[in-house]
């Protein structure tokens, strides 16, 4: 059993396995920010524009409720909610991939600094200067 253990502590604390977990939390994170833009910010004034429509609230009633049944409905408006949750959110990843692309692109079009002359060219420029100087 402890061999397990030590196995499963080897892969968990490999570098790309914890930058894996931070990128999930964070990405969890971002979209819950994501719909509350979208279901706090975005939709009311949009619900406003079109006749002060609630999007969470449009629905159709496939059933009507009946006795202690409740009433089946097809709720359209939520998932036009979470479209434009979708959208956001692939658009703002997109920008994010993008930024990096270039950076890594400007990364791999820096030059490189030229290489140190080895020593013996060195001393040899060295020699050549001073006897430029005269001494």
């Amino acid at each position: 059993m402890s061999g397990l253990l030590q196995e499963f502590k080897t892969f968990a604390l490999r570098g790309n396995v914890v930058d894996m977990a931070v990128g999930i939390i964070t990405g969890a994170a971002f979209g819950k920010i994501v719909s509350s833009l979208v279901a706090d910010v975005v939709m009311p004034p949009l619900g406003l524009l079109i006749g002060g429509v609630d999007f969470k609230d449009l629905a159709v009633t496939l059933r009507q409720a009946q006795g202690e049944v409740a009433a089946v409905t097809l709720n359209y408006g939520a998932f036009v909610q979470t479209v434009i949750d979708f959208t956001i959110i692939a658009f703002a990843i997109f920008v994010l991939v993008k930024a990096i692309n270039r950076m890594q692109k400007k990364a791999a079009q820096a030059p490189a600094e030229p290489a140190a002359p080895p020593a013996d060219i060195q001393l040899l420029t060295e020699i050549r200067d001073l006897l430029k100087q005269g001494r």
